[in-house]
């Protein structure tokens, strides 16, 4: 199952992609995000992994595996029988405005019934996590 929220921010692309990576401070603009660690100090890279903590999900652990500065990076979180993948994308606007696109995938034994079962929350903390960046990024 796939899950998708977009956005457009009345900011720079680099402005955007600044508030993104700043992973531990995920709780100060998104609601879906109680608590960000990362796990090694410096530059959100390949190979680089966090910890989450979600209202009414178990806490998770997520390792970059793709990253392109100020463009997008993927991570994915593994749980007995699914594995989750989340893409962040920005797309720069000929306005100076930038296209957010987030989404959240997951394929495993279990991925049909966890999509059935949080497919709802887990698209209000997409939109959550849309909207909160837009605010984050439009303040500055």
């Amino acid at each position: 199952m796939r899950f998708e929220a977009a956005t457009e921010i009345a900011a720079d692309v680099e402005q955007v992609w600044s508030v993104l990576v700043d992973v531990p401070r995920w709780p100060e603009w998104t609601a879906s995000v109680t608590r960000a660690e990362r796990g090694e100090p410096g530059p959100l890279a390949v190979g680089a992994t966090a910890r989450l903590i979600q209202p009414k999900l178990r806490p998770a652990v997520w390792r970059v595996t793709e990253l392109t500065e100020q463009r997008e990076f993927v991570w994915v979180s593994d749980a007995p029988g699914v594995r989750t993948t989340a893409e962040h994308r920005l797309l720069p606007l000929p306005d100076g405005r930038t296209r957010v696109e987030l989404a959240m995938s997951q394929s495993g034994l279990l991925a049909g019934l966890i999509g059935r079962l949080y497919g709802e929350l887990f698209r209000h903390y997409l939109r959550l996590e849309a909207d909160g960046l837009r605010s984050r990024s439009e303040r500055g």
